[in-house]
């Protein structure tokens, strides 16, 4: 496995790789939002953010993380490789490069609220509603660092 920053030419299979990641984890998001979210994801997000994908070596990808500065935007791992350490190396690798990161994660995701308290970020508020003023609340994140 090796992570590499993203080509434009990857943005389809992520795009797909995040749809497949939702659907396995967000069951808060109605199908009409993944609809919605997914030409977003793929010819708006990906484009205008850093996105590091880790990949097999098949090249395949395993996960990505997508960051602005040093807010983790994304972070999305294919279903069957959660729990395998992708998360961790993807956000050892952005941490490398920006050593004070944030996240804003969805309260109606506590897995991925767990995964980042255990990866030692603390909360430091809550929003009602996520960025575009839908009714997911949103718990914002900053990595404890020394």
């Amino acid at each position: 496995m090796h992570i590499r920053k993203r080509w434009p030419a990857d943005d389809p299979q992520l795009a797909a790789l995040w749809e497949r990641s939702v659907r396995a984890t967000h069951d808060f998001i109605s199908e009409d939002d993944i609809q919605l979210l997914y030409p977003l994801v793929r010819d708006t997000y990906l484009p205008a953010l850093e996105v590091w994908l880790l990949e097999d070596d098949d090249g395949t990808p395993a996960g990505f993380i997508a960051s602005a500065g040093e807010k983790v935007e994304m972070l999305f791992i294919e279903p069957a490789r959660r729990g395998q350490g992708v998360g961790r190396q993807l956000l050892d690798h952005v941490r490398s490069r920006h050593p004070r990161l944030t996240v804003d994660v969805n309260e109606q995701n506590p897995q991925a609220h767990g995964f980042y308290r255990h990866y030692g970020f603390e909360d430091v508020g809550r929003s009602e509603t996520d960025g575009q003023g839908r009714p997911f609340p949103i718990i914002h994140m900053r990595l404890n660092t020394p």
